[in-house]
């Protein structure tokens, strides 16, 4: 079943056990992934850009999360949390900073990159979606020296 196909069945068995807060977070995230289909003027949205789409989405939630915390905002807060939940189960899980490390060191060890700029086009072809960018940049950086 592809992520959308997940959503829609999940949708209807929010719908079923009316959980409106989980309903209208799929909604959304269903609105997003038919905006994504139009942008990419296609019928159906593969699956590799519902997750980028998604991977955005809670991105989104995270920034949210920390400006709602610093104004004092807990009942917004609380909102987007439950959101993020709702988001991340739709994620693929990302890879520890140890297995990160162990796929970089590889990928720089066959790939030879002349600077940083071509080790992290090399590193995050391979692992796009499978770790986070920021952990990966770190560790290419320390990786190159």
């Amino acid at each position: 079943m592809t992520v959308k196909e997940t959503l829609m069945a999940d949708m209807k068995a929010a719908m079923k056990e009316k959980k409106m807060e989980e309903l209208t977070t799929l909604r959304s995230l269903i609105s997003v992934l038919k905006n994504k289909a139009l942008e990419k003027r296609t019928d159906e949205i593969s699956d590799e850009d519902a997750i980028a789409a998604l991977t955005t989405e809670a991105k989104k939630r995270k920034e949210s999360i920390q400006v709602f915390e610093e104004a004092g905002r807990k009942e917004l807060a609380a909102t987007e949390i439950a959101e993020l939940e709702i988001i991340n189960r739709y994620l693929p899980e990302l890879m520890s900073e140890e297995a990160a490390r162990t796929e970089v060191k590889r990928i720089l060890e066959a790939e030879k990159p002349a600077d940083f700029g071509q080790a992290m086009q090399k590193v995050m072809a391979e692992l796009k979606g499978k770790a986070g960018a920021k952990m990966l940049s770190q560790i290419v950086k320390e990786m190159l020296g």
